[in-house]
This record gives C-alpha cells, sequence and structure tokens, in this order.
C-alpha cells in the first residue's frame, strides 16, 4: 500500500485569488438559455439557472469547468419563492467556488433535481424537500430523510402549520421486500437503530442475499434536534458558538467551533489576533486527536469484538488530552471555548506548567503510536478483516463528496487546513496524510498518522507561544457587541474537523441573527455512500465498513 505525504510550510499568506474567475469560467460554459441572473455572495459568486435546467447546468460545470465536488446543498424559502443553492468546488483547490441558485416560486416549487450529476446531492435534495417543502423531478427516491414519514408539513416553510397532527401512512406497514425481485431467496435484518457497531442511533435495512450484502438503506434523523433552527434563533455574537460542540461528541468539537468561528468573522469582516490564532491552532488539533483516537479505540472494538487493550489505551491516551482542554477551556467535551474574533480567555496559569504537560504528552506520543501499530495495523486478524475491504474508489468518493480521513483514505490529496489555509496552519511545518489503499485499513492509516501530524503541530504551536512577548498576548479582536450584517449576505465558509469538511451557509437579513444557517456535516455525506461501499460484500465487512467511516450522528442528523 502506497502511503503519500504532501508537506505543509512557511509559506505566508496565501495569494489571494481572484473571486470573479469562477463566475467568469462559469458563465462561457453554461448553455445562454439556462442562466438568468447573477449574484455576489462574499465568498463565491452565483449565477442563477432556471428550475428546468438544473441538470444541464450542473453537468456542463463538473465536466468542462472543473467543479467536481459538490460540498452541499441548502433549500431556504423566501416569501414569494423557494430556493436551492449548490454549492459547487474544486477538490484540487476548493478556494475555487461557485454558488449555483435556482429559485422556484413558492406556488409550485418544484426543480430538476442535480443527484443524476452530483450523487451526493441526493440526501441534500431529500432534506431540502423534508425541511423547507422543495419537490426535485426526477429525483431517484424522494422521500423525508431527517422527520418520519408521517411527519405533516415542513417545518423551515414560513407557511408550516405546526399545529397539523401526524398521520400513519399505509408505507409504514408495507413490506419492505414487496419489490425485491431478485432471483433466489433474500433476508431483510434491521440493524439499529440502538446496535454497538452502528456508532450511535442509526438504522440500517440491509438485504443479504446469503452471507452477501445486496443492499444497504441507511435511515437517519433518530436524533435530529433542529440544530439549524436554534442557531437561527440565536444571536451571532453569543448564542450560537455553544452549538458546533454538540456536532461532534468524540471530543473534536474544537475544530466545529473554528468552522462557526470562520464564517461568522468573515461575515463581520473581523481578524483574529495572530496570537489567538496560535492557540486555536493548538486546541483544534488537540480536540482532532480527541476524536480520532475515539476512532481507532472504538474500531478495534468493532474488529475484534472485545474490550482490547487497543481500545483501553486510546481511552488512557484521550483522558490525558482531556485533561489538558479542560485546563484550558474549563470543560472535558462541550469545551465553548472560541470566540467571534479570538478565543474566551488566555492559557492556564502557570504557563510553564501548562506546556510541560503538553510536551510531556507529545514526547511520549511516537512510543504509543508504535503500539497502536503493533496491536492493530501489524495484527494478521486486523489485517484480514480491514485490507480489501469497504472499497472506495476515488471517483465514488469525489461524487458522493467525501472529505477528512475518508477521501484521503482513497488517495484524495484534499485538506483545508493547507488548500483553504486559515489559522496559522500555514506557517508550520507538517503534512497531508493520505493513503492509496482506498478501503478499511487505509482509512484508519491516515487517522494514526493524522494524531502524529496533530502533535507535530500542537509541538511548534507550544515553541511559539513559550516566546510569545507578553504585552502581545491578545486573545480576542474588539468586536461590536452586537453584530448586524447587512440584510441578504450569503456566505458558506469551511473548515478540517476531524471527519472532514464541516461546512456553514448563512445568509443575514439585517438582524442580529441569521435568517437561515445550513450546517454541512462530513458524516452526512459518509453515510450516504455507505450503500455503494457494501454492497456485495460479507456481512462482518459491513461493521468493519462502517467504523471505518467514522460517523458521528449529531454530525449527520443535527
Amino acid at each position: 500500500m502506497a502511503q503519500q505525504q504532501r508537506q505543509v510550510g512557511s509559506s505566508g499568506d496565501a495569494t489571494e485569488r481572484d473571486r470573479d474567475a469562477p463566475l467568469e469560467t462559469a458563465l462561457a460554459v453554461v448553455p445562454d438559455d439556462a442562466v438568468t441572473d447573477t449574484e455576489d455572495h462574499l465568498n463565491a459568486p452565483a449565477i442563477v439557472v432556471r428550475a428546468d435546467r438544473v441538470q444541464a447546468t450542473l453537468s456542463t460545470l463538473r465536466e468542462d469547468a472543473g467543479f467536481d465536488h459538490c460540498a452541499c446543498v441548502t433549500g431556504q424559502a423566501y416569501g414569494d419563492r423557494y430556493e436551492s443553492i449548490y454549492h459547487l468546488r474544486r477538490y484540487d483547490d476548493p478556494t475555487v467556488e461557485l454558488s449555483v441558485v435556482v429559485p422556484v416560486p413558492a406556488d409550485r416549487p418544484v426543480s430538476e433535481s442535480g443527484a443524476t450529476v452530483y450523487p451526493t446531492a441526493d440526501w441534500h435534495e431529500r432534506e431540502a424537500y423534508d425541511l423547507v417543502g422543495i419537490e426535485y423531478d426526477d429525483h431517484p427516491d424522494l422521500r423525508r430523510i431527517l422527520l418520519p414519514e408521517t411527519w405533516q408539513g415542513h417545518p423551515l416553510d414560513p407557511d408550516d402549520d405546526a399545529t397539523e397532527p401526524q398521520i400513519v401512512t399505509f408505507r409504514e406497514h408495507e413490506n419492505p421486500l414487496a419489490d425485491d425481485h431478485r432471483d433466489g431467496e433474500t433476508l431483510h435484518v434491521n440493524m439499529g437503530p440502538h446496535h454497538p457497531a452502528t456508532h450511535g442511533v442509526l438504522h440500517l435495512g440491509v438485504t443479504l442475499d446469503g452471507e452477501h450484502v445486496a443492499e444497504v438503506t441507511p435511515d437517519i434523523g433518530y436524533i435530529h434536534r433542529c440544530e439549524e433552527q436554534m442557531c437561527q434563533q440565536g444571536t451571532y455574537r453569543h448564542q450560537i458558538m455553544p452549538y458546533p460542540d454538540r456536532w461532534d461528541w468524540s471530543g473534536a468539537g474544537l475544530c466545529n467551533e473554528w468552522a462557526y468561528a470562520r464564517v461568522a468573522e468573515d461575515l463581520a469582516d473581523v481578524e483574529v489576533p495572530e496570537y489567538a490564532q496560535v492557540i486555536r491552532t493548538m486546541s483544534a488539533e488537540l480536540s482532532r486527536m480527541l476524536g480520532h483516537f475515539l476512532a481507532v479505540a472504538t474500531y478495534a472494538l468493532d474488529v475484534v469484538g472485545e474490550f482490547t487493550a487497543a481500545f483501553q489505551y486510546g481511552i488512557r491516551d484521550r483522558e490525558i488530552i482531556q485533561d489538558l482542554l479542560e485546563d484550558l477551556t474549563g470543560q472535558r467535551l462541550m469545551f465553548n471555548y472560541f470566540r467571534v474574533g479570538g478565543v474566551a480567555w488566555d492559557l492556564p496559569g502557570p504557563r510553564e506548567a501548562f506546556f510541560e504537560d503538553v510536551r510531556e504528552f507529545t514526547d511520549g506520543l511516537p512510543r504509543k503510536l508504535a503500539e497502536y501499530h503493533d496491536l492493530l495495523t501489524s495484527n494478521e486478524i486486523f489485517q484480514l478483516r480491514t485490507v480489501d475491504t469497504g472499497h472506495l474508489s476515488p471517483e465514488t468518493a469525489k461524487e458522493y463528496g467525501c472529505t477528512g480521513p475518508v477521501a484521503r483514505g482513497s488517495g484524495i490529496d484534499y485538506d483545508l487546513r493547507c488548500d483553504d489555509p486559515y489559522g496559522y496552519y500555514p506557517e508550520l511545518d507538517w503534512e497531508v496524510a493520505t493513503e492509496d489503499g482506498c478501503d478499511n485499513f487505509a482509512r484508519v492509516l491516515v487517522r494514526l498518522r493524522e494524531i502524529e501530524q496533530s502533535a507535530r503541530i500542537v509541538e511548534q504551536c507550544v515553541d511559539l507561544l513559550e516566546d510569545w512577548p507578553e504585552d502581545e498576548r491578545t486573545v480576542q479582536a474588539n468586536v461590536p457587541r452586537t453584530l448586524r450584517p447587512g440584510p441578504d449576505t450569503e456566505i458558506y465558509r469551511a473548515v478540517e474537523s476531524a471527519k472532514g469538511e464541516l461546512g456553514i451557509y448563512i445568509r443575514s437579513d439585517g438582524t442580529d441573527k441569521p435568517a437561515r444557517f445550513k450546517i454541512r456535516g462530513p458524516s452526512f455525506a459518509h453515510v450516504s455512500v455507505l450503500p455503494e461501499i457494501a454492497r456485495g460484500e460479507f456481512v462482518p465487512d459491513l461493521i468493519a465498513t462502517i467504523g471505518s467511516l467514522d460517523p458521528i450522528m449529531g454530525d449527520v442528523d443535527r
């Protein structure tokens, strides 16, 4: 299995890109009869296209303009119309961004589906239908995805009647194999929603043909908590920041906090002090290691089936990091440490003791990682369960919008920390870990190597913070008490969370609260690709594949 790495070093600030270039490229290739207007979004220019020309537009942009990454699809409702926004990027350069806006009238909210062009749009469009009420022609499976089939109405539609009763449809009681026309006998197995191998409240409808998986249908939404709606009810300045921690309870919440901080700071034109950027980078990498240690530890349980030494070692090492982050943030899991414009407070005192504790952990990490490799990646049983199982080709990974370790395990060199730089990452010396095995084993290797690189980043941050002049330790920018971005300002921004690209779309309406707040969770895309990976494999391979994707259902359901 080939191992790849990309060096990220002290290259200074990224060159400012021409934000109009993607728009000019799009207008040059998209059919003239499709585009009706253009719009100015803060980070990505937008073209407005006709609802009956969506597939032709997206296909042209993918094939002729290189937009091979549909990061997100946002549905939203205005008084007189509904809109679908396709957030397009390039895997080889995510700073080249384009928004495709598809308006439809309020009295007939029907648009062409983009799922035939970008398979990842399948689930996003189902969510837009479920919550907003937009319908998509030619969609392969247009039904609710987060709410139950019995739900009446669409909760993010301004005309929704919250008092409507639920009804039980016939579909809830029909035979799930009624339309199964395979030769031979098949067996339908319900896996979850409460099952130790699903890594959360996830229900899988699995159709078995003997010992092989014939089909997998993920059923999500069991812990849908209206996170987007709650953020729309909170103020930019103070009330939204506590929510991102809850999208990833593996411990990687500080990366999620950065996702909101980045989009809010760009929206409000806030520049974060350099000292705070270094603290953010250090704390985010400690948080990333929390998530990866849990992923590796629980994966040992998935494929071995008992409380192994690897699981216990993972929990042991997580406790050390949690102690460090508790000293820094005051919390062990729901940190709420980032603020718009910086961080809540400076490093804990005495500073020398905190630095010593961090260094003690990072200095001992190489020996510990060698033990993980001895117990797992060098283990013959582990290799038999993971090598050449859960195959995910680079092409399929891109079609379904996979990012993070899942994409990098398929050889896709895509990491927003250096491809769309933020924080202090461009100033530090580290490597992007990729593996070209495209299987469950490769995804484990990527996470173990990323733990090593995170420690490398943390050590450099500690060196910088140790020597930082006392009179220049500014932890927050001077941010107005109340933030009111201009009306109809739109932006999509993302960071590299522990699971992959975590993006947030915000549309402002001139008040101190967002008019639309959309969360693009990386695990949402990764669970959607599960049927493509698991089809044709054995039942135990399905268990190993779910764990290798490392899904967090708070990230999926939101």
